[in-house]
């Protein structure tokens, strides 16, 4: 049956792990315990979700968040399971074979375990579709009012729609990335390209940033970083907002010879195959080159990639491939990963798939 637990053995027929099956992915058998004795069952997931939660309580508290994921896939022994809390909204994706042969079990944990939170699934990723699964979006229990979410991350008020919202929601591995943006941008005239809902742009204008300019192609995304702006009391900033195609203003600004003191660069995922690998790193070549050049000399970029098929050394090479041609200079000053919520195991290196740099372009 598909996502049935499995027991995976080798060719004597020694015991190896114990999985879920699924005949239509190119990977058979994703591996939820090496550990014989362990059982798949409830109990294994009260287990799982209690020791995340657990493990993520000294950040939680550090950062104060009240949205943070609980469960990173893999990186969390849970295969093809992302799990995200929102305030009291949980969010659900289950992408694999095994995570939708126990989805009951799972919602049946979650409400014990959360018992005041509601239970939103977001499984409305084309992953599913390789492991023979339909998209499913809507509530699992726990049913509340409205989608919308105020979730707050270092003192920083956001505004999240678990429904319409990117991924689950939102963009939490970005956290310590938009806290280290806030701490360059006092007094720098600030670009922050790919803005979504202006996160970034919160943390520098907190900062006292000179100027910020969001610029997003969605008006609807726009329309949220106002809301956030005006939540978090800095409408007295100096704060733009445009929206247009990335790539096309870069180039009309360098026409212009517009100048900025900060550039932050977080595009979408460039990468879904490793056919498109080479492709992908001409596109952010050459995003990140527009963007050397509207630099002031001294300027800062950050500039981020979340293709896990784009390693960090590959990245930084076409980030430095990019000063070459821009005609720049390039000092590689701080680098920047996911937040301590998506861990990397040390048996799923492939968890490990943002990076980011700051680069101060002379």
């Amino acid at each position: 049956m598909l996502g049935e637990t499995v027991e995976v053995v080798d060719s004597k027929g020694n015991w190896l792990a114990r999985g879920a099956y699924s005949p239509a992915s190119q990977m058979r058998v994703r591996v939820w315990t090496f550990k014989e004795k362990e059982q798949i069952d409830r109990e294994f997931f009260v287990e799982k979700l209690k020791n995340a939660q657990a493990r993520r309580e000294w950040f939680i508290a550090q950062g104060q968040l009240t949205g943070y994921r609980l469960i990173a896939g893999e990186s969390d022994g849970m295969p093809g399971i992302t799990i995200d809390k929102y305030d009291d909204i949980i969010v659900c994706q289950l992408l694999s074979a095994g995570a939708e042969f126990h989805r009951h079990t799972l919602v049946d944990v979650l409400t014990e375990l959360y018992p005041d939170c509601g239970v939103y699934e977001r499984s409305d990723v084309d992953v599913r579709k390789k492991e023979g699964l339909e998209k499913q979006v809507g509530w699992l229990a726990n049913e509340k009012t409205t989608t919308e979410r105020v979730i707050e991350e270092h003192g920083i008020k956001i505004i999240v729609d678990v429904a319409t919202g990117h991924k689950t929601g939102f963009y939490l591995d970005q956290r310590d990335s938009r806290l280290a943006a806030g701490n360059y941008a006092k007094d720098r005239h600030v670009l922050n390209c790919f803005s979504y809902t202006g996160t970034f742009s919160l943390h520098c204008a907190a900062n006292d940033a000179a100027s910020v300019t969001n610029v997003d192609v969605s008006q609807a995304a726009l329309d949220i970083a106002k809301r956030n702006v005006e939540l978090n009391g800095l409408t007295d900033k100096y704060i733009d907002f445009v929206k247009e195609d990335v790539f096309k203003l870069l180039r009309r600004y360098k026409d212009e010879g517009k100048k900025f003191d900060m550039i932050i660069m977080d595009p979408p995922k460039f990468v879904e195959n490793k056919a498109q690998l080479t492709s992908a790193c001409r596109g952010y070549k050459d995003i990140n080159m527009l963007a050397m050049q509207l630099l002031n000399p001294g300027g800062l970029l950050l500039t981020f990639s979340c293709s896990g098929l784009l390693d960090a050394g590959l990245f930084q090479k076409v980030v430095a491939d990019a000063a070459l041609d821009a005609g720049k200079q390039c000092h590689f000053v701080e680098r920047l990963h996911q937040a301590g919520d998506h861990p990397t195991s040390s048996n799923y290196p492939e968890g490990y798939y943002l990076k980011g740099f700051v680069c101060q372009i002379s």
